[in-house]
């Protein structure tokens, strides 16, 4: 250890046990069953608002995942999620806490410090550096701000998905986490120089959502894209799978917004509202927007409108009216659905391979929401929510608009900067390859982890001949199915998978591999059906 880092250490660990040594003694002739500082409520609520959180990260986005990709990939794209939210969380513990809203160190970021010490997790929740208190203890507060930690990360999975080797997200996690996150964190939550300069950032649109989007598109053009074949044919593998994702992120969006008052205050309610109102008006114009240039309403594009409509609300979700959410619904449904689907088809943005277009939804849907608090902003919202913010420009304060975007260039700046660094640690000190090979990319699932998303057999046959091991055989199912085809002489012709019937894993018509004659499947002109 150097001796920088030494006394960098020594200073973090004198900061915390003074932070500790002060709690404790104010707090000495307190019950420790019921401490005088505790409000029963809220504590009770701030514990239901950071599970409501967790659920969004595990099953909510675990499940997301895994029926929005091909199903050759759903293991994969679920597993990232569930590993982040491990990672996150010990990284959390051990120093990340404390990094984000702790003593400071420097104006970006506080010392890096555990938070596990029982002393510490059993006293009331301070924010140092912020001059903050709550009514609740500091374990409470750790574990809250851990779910919007974690769910950062994985957010940004979905950018990488269906070709990251799993080495290498194993190692950019407690990375990124470190040298970017916790600097966002601190800087406009924990009392650092953006906090100070007045951006608005109610629960997470810039530290959240901004980062993730634009680290999720600079780390998805390092790593580079997934094979031709999978950018085309990209047909989820389950969308009603998706809808329950969906349905529990909007649900744990509640405690995403309603938890960041600290407190279960009025505020809280009206955060809760917003996040609901801007929502839904967020989801119907995306669905329109679709119908009146697609012709069609997909569910795909309704999923992709409500995720707009929260990131968007987020910055502003306790700082605005209900009419300030409706108007950023409205604009949450159609600058990122103009992003997506008019920029994004342009050859710029195709080179790269955003798997889930984070950063339409993401960078696009906080810019709208970060400057739209910049706009709406009511000074009564601001006092609620314990601001002294005079509101924004429709209150007359027109600088707040200004102080948006310096807090979002920020924000952009640092990501992309740190995205990058990591990445190139990864693959140039770490010797890591960032994507998988074309062999394994081919495979899926079966290649990385030993295991399949469905076990049917008829799934699973055409990886295991890619893999080098012989059939066993057809499944019942697979016999029910080829005997159904022969009765009626059916010819299918399927446009998706790899054109051989890998996509659904049923021999279409030719010689069936498995089979004991060597009988075509061929209609012929006499029986084919009309």
């Amino acid at each position: 250890m150097t001796s920088t880092s030494a006394s960098i250490v020594t200073g973090a660990a004198i900061k915390t046990g003074q932070a500790t040594a002060a709690i404790a003694s104010a707090s000495a002739s307190s019950d420790p069953v019921a401490p005088a500082w505790l409000d029963p409520g809220h504590n009770a609520w701030q514990m239901t608002a950071g599970t409501l959180v967790a659920l969004q990260s595990i099953p909510g986005l675990v499940v997301l995942y895994a029926g929005w990709v091909k199903h050759k990939w759903s293991i994969n794209s679920a597993f990232m999620a569930f590993y982040a939210f491990a990672a996150v969380l010990i990284c959390w513990v051990v120093w990340g806490y404390q990094m984000s809203f702790g003593t400071q160190m420097l104006p970006l970021v506080g010392y890096p410090a555990i938070s596990v010490d029982l002393g510490f997790e059993l006293e009331d929740s301070n924010l140092p550096t912020a001059a903050l208190t709550q009514a609740f203890p500091q374990a409470s507060m750790v574990y809250f701000q851990f779910v919007f930690a974690a769910i950062t990360l994985v957010l940004i999975a979905g950018s990488f998905l269906c070709r990251m080797n799993f080495v290498a997200w194993m190692i950019f996690v407690p990375l990124w986490l470190t040298f970017s996150y916790t600097i966002g964190a601190f800087s406009i939550w924990g009392g650092g120089f953006l906090y100070k300069f007045g951006v608005i950032d109610y629960s997470g649109g810039y530290v959240i959502h901004l980062s993730s989007g634009t680290a999720g598109f600079v780390g998805a053009w390092w790593i580079g894209p997934r094979l031709a074949s999978d950018r085309v044919d990209a047909k989820p593998s389950n969308v009603t799978l998706m809808l329950v994702g969906a349905g529990i992120l909007w649900t744990g969006w509640n405690g995403f917004n309603g938890g960041d008052p600290y407190a279960a205050s009025p505020d809280a309610g009206v955060a809760v509202l917003n996040t609901n109102i801007c929502t839904a008006m967020s989801l119907l114009t995306w669905v329109i927007m679709d119908i009146i240039f697609f012709k069609k309403p997909s569910v795909i594009g309704a999923v992709q409108g409500m995720i707009t409509g929260l990131v968007a609300i987020t910055p502003a979700a306790g700082v605005v009216a209900g009419w300030g959410a409706i108007l950023l619904g409205l604009g949450s449904g159609t600058i990122p659905w103009i992003s997506m689907n008019i920029s994004g088809r342009t050859q710029l943005m195709r080179k790269v391979d955003d798997t889930l277009e984070v950063f339409h939804t993401h960078f696009v849907g906080a810019i709208v929401g970060g400057v739209g608090t910049g706009l709406w902003a009511t000074k009564k919202g601001c006092a609620a929510f314990g601001l002294t913010n005079p509101g924004g420009a429709v209150a007359g304060n027109g600088r707040q608009i200004g102080l948006q975007i310096v807090g979002a260039l920020f924000i952009i700046g640092w990501n992309v900067v740190w995205t990058s660094l990591i990445m190139c640690f990864i693959k140039y000190v770490c010797r890591v390859p960032l994507r998988m090979t074309d062999e394994m990319c081919e495979i899926g699932d079966y290649a990385i982890h030993g295991e399949e998303p469905y076990t049917f057999e008829y799934y699973n046959r055409n990886y295991r001949q890619i893999a080098g091991f012989e059939h066993q055989g057809l499944t019942d199912a697979e016999k029910a199915i080829r005997a159904v085809r022969k009765s009626h002489d059916i010819e299918r012709q399927h446009g998706f998978g790899m054109g051989n019937g890998a996509g659904d894993g049923i021999v279409i018509k030719g010689r069936d591999p498995d089979a004991d004659t060597s009988e075509e499947i061929t209609p012929t002109k006499e029986n084919k059906q009309e």
